[in-house]
């Protein structure tokens, strides 16, 4: 058995400004952020995973590179742990979305973005590698929200549609066991 330790990053500047991400890759933490990956990085170090791996977006990375300093483990990136894909709704307000995306539609996709059920498969081989060959027992993955909850539903035997409703708090650790 592993168990997967899922890091959600700390809070970015667009977190702050409400603004949708997405993968757009150069976002930073807010100063919040950073406090809130040293938490997290904190709480990682008491549960000691042996291996860490991080989404390539900035926001992840620099979490990642707090739970490094508080744990000593290196980590690797992998683009398989980016955020579900806007596509061209990336940078706009998240409150102007809701009349825009079919948030009922798990293969509904904005232009140049990623459904739901892209996310899950995508998630879903990620996790299916690991099981198959895992890096250590107790492995860190920093990720992002959308990222999170897809791995719940993959490790409940659930497909996209029955994703929770509930996205974990920035900075916080969802343990799952694969």
């Amino acid at each position: 058995m592993t168990t997967v330790l899922l890091v959600r990053h700390g809070q970015s500047t667009w977190n702050a400004a409400g603004l949708m991400q997405g993968q757009t890759a150069h976002v930073p933490l807010s100063e919040l952020g950073h406090e809130q990956a040293r938490a997290a990085a904190a709480e990682l170090r008491e549960l000691r995973p042996g291996a860490m791996v991080a989404s390539d977006l900035h926001r992840a990375v620099q979490t990642a590179e707090h739970c490094m300093a508080a744990t000593g483990r290196r980590f690797t990136t992998t683009p398989a742990l980016r955020e579900q894909g806007y596509g061209v709704l990336e940078g706009r307000p998240s409150r102007e979305l809701w009349d825009v995306v079919d948030w009922t539609d798990v293969h509904w996709a904005a232009q140049g973005g990623e459904s739901l059920a892209q996310l899950h498969a995508r998630v879903a081989g990620y996790l299916s590698d690991l099981q198959a060959a895992p890096p250590a027992d107790v492995v860190a993955l920093v990720t992002h929200g959308d990222t999170i909850r897809a791995a719940q539903a993959v490790v409940a035997g659930h497909g996209p549609e029955a994703m929770p409703h509930t996205t974990p708090h920035n900075g916080s650790i969802t343990r799952l066991e694969l």
